[in-house]
């Protein structure tokens, strides 16, 4: 049995991304200069070029999300190498998933669409993708702040 009722409404959901994307902020803070785009633990990806992956996808992702545009994953102009860089690129994606979020037609979650020209799917699943890689790469972001002698922001604080 199907049921039709929302669970979450949009502006809900905008403040539950946005409060992953704060935090995720947190930690590329947390991280000393010299390690954010060199550290990493088993060869895996330094914490800098994860949160690059994570402004690949936001950024070009909610003005694909609104209007069924989609660029090429990635095509990121400027390459971010520096932690300032990362934040101001990180603050103004966040500003652009604000300014757009507004414009995302009604019903579209449910739309069915091919993201950057590859991913096929609902909207909806498209969206929690980017959330759920984003939580994904913060929790290696943690570990290596950890294996830094970090102490990581508390993960509950979205704020």
């Amino acid at each position: 049995m199907e049921n039709k009722e929302p669970v979450i409404y949009a502006d809900q959901l905008l403040k539950h991304w946005q409060g992953h994307r704060s935090l995720t902020r947190k930690v590329i803070e947390a991280f000393p200069e010299k390690d954010l785009f060199s550290f990493s633990v088993g060869g895996m990806r330094p914490f800098g070029e994860l949160a690059v992956e994570m402004l690949d996808m936001s950024h070009p992702g909610i003005t694909g999300i609104a209007t069924r545009t989609w660029g090429s994953y990635g095509d990121r102009a400027e390459k971010i190498t520096g932690k300032e860089a990362l934040l101001k690129a990180w603050d103004e994606a966040t500003e652009h998933i604000n300014q757009v979020w507004p414009t995302v037609p009604a019903g579209r979650m449910q739309e069915r669409d091919v993201a950057f020209g590859q991913y096929e799917g609902p909207v909806y699943w498209t969206l929690f993708y980017f959330i759920d890689n984003e939580v994904h790469h913060r929790g290696q972001g943690y570990v290596y702040l950890r294996a830094l002698g970090i102490t990581p922001p508390p993960f509950w604080d979205r704020s």
